[in-house]
């Protein structure tokens, strides 16, 4: 005797359709899409920043030679000559030397311009693309003028100092002066650059903070310590971050503050990028000078990673006690919304 086992049977909105070609189309095209517009980026990235930092590594092993290429495979050895070479630390002084001249009067300069390009101007345009007409011109014309300024014999500087009883400045053959020189030139070129980045970010600060704030007796320096710098923060981490990866690459203008020579006759502002473009094609080794080129660029890493947890210290810290007039604005603020 057979029983029959009676199945419950299927309904039709319980049998799911096969999906149509168009529909797996799209639902592919929803999930790689993303993946193919960040992918010219990435693939880029590979071919000029990563291939190229991997590469390097690779030469710095070997004794590479510029004409011979690569030779005999040493190692570590072009990085425990580097260390000990006394050329290479002097680099990196007057590296970090010049950075520090520039970097910080720069970014205060460039702070307080965006402040004065945030008000009630005339002529706003006129005045924002004024500050970046010094990034414009040329490297090469920039480094004729202040060359010029800075003669040691008959540069302008000098005579002016000359006409108050002042001894004349020997702003290429002393250590100090040659680095404000080459200073100042980095300031005047990328100072206006700069103010145009935090500008865009001190327009997207809600005014209606500014008006409650003035409204509650706060002044122009409250306003701007207590509002304008807590909320433009991640953009001045940008500029400090960016300052520093040039800062610490910096070549054009030591290069051609004195073209007769790599950094000075006695390497008083020779940089670690110039002395690395001394080692590749004036001695001819590629190994030390891809080695010196490594560990500037994680001296440079480890740079962005200390502004990077200092900022981020500093804004945990300013974010966990707002200030009074801060706390005042935001609360005036939201009731003029409601």
């Amino acid at each position: 005797m057979t029983t029959t086992v009676n199945r419950p049977a299927k309904t039709l909105a319980a049998i799911k359709p096969k999906p149509t070609f168009k529909q797996r189309l799209n639902v592919f095209d929803v999930k790689a899409s993303p993946y193919l517009y960040i992918a010219p980026f990435f693939i880029l990235f590979a071919l000029v920043g990563l291939f190229p930092l991997v590469y390097t590594f690779v030469v710095s092993l070997f004794d590479w030679h510029l004409l011979k290429g690569q030779g005999d495979f040493v190692g570590l050895q072009n990085f425990t000559e580097v260390f000990q070479d006394r050329f290479f630390w002097n680099s990196l002084f007057n590296t970090v030397s010049i950075f520090l001249l520039s970097a910080i009067p720069q970014l205060a300069v460039a702070l307080f311009l965006a402040a004065v390009l945030d008000q009630n101007l005339r002529a706003k345009t006129f005045w924002r693309m004024s500050v970046l007409l010094p990034y414009i011109v040329t490297p090469v014309a920039v480094a004729m003028i202040f060359t010029n300024m800075f003669g040691e014999q008959y540069g302008l500087i000098n005579n002016v100092l000359g006409n108050f009883g002042l001894d004349p400045v020997m702003w290429k053959n002393e250590t100090l002066p040659s680095h404000i020189a080459i200073a100042t030139m980095v300031n005047w070129r990328w100072t206006g650059y700069n103010a145009l980045i935090l500008l865009a970010a001190m327009q997207a600060v809600p005014r209606d903070l500014y008006e409650s704030a003035a409204l509650d007796g706060a002044g122009a320096l409250r306003r701007f310590f207590s509002i304008t710098l807590p909320s433009i923060r991640p953009t001045m981490v940008f500029v400090v971050i960016t300052s520093t990866i040039g800062g610490l690459q910096i070549f054009t203008e030591p290069r051609l503050f004195d073209p007769a020579t790599a950094g000075g006759s006695q390497r008083q502002f020779q940089t670690t990028v110039l002395y690395l473009w001394e080692m590749a094609f004036q001695r001819q080794n590629f190994g030390k000078a891809s080695t010196i080129a490594w560990l500037l660029f994680l001296i440079i890493v480890l740079f962005g990673v200390i502004n990077y947890l200092i900022s981020r210290r500093i804004a945990t810290a300013d974010a966990a006690k707002p200030t009074r007039s801060t706390r005042r604005a935001r609360k005036r603020a939201e009731r003029t919304t409601r």
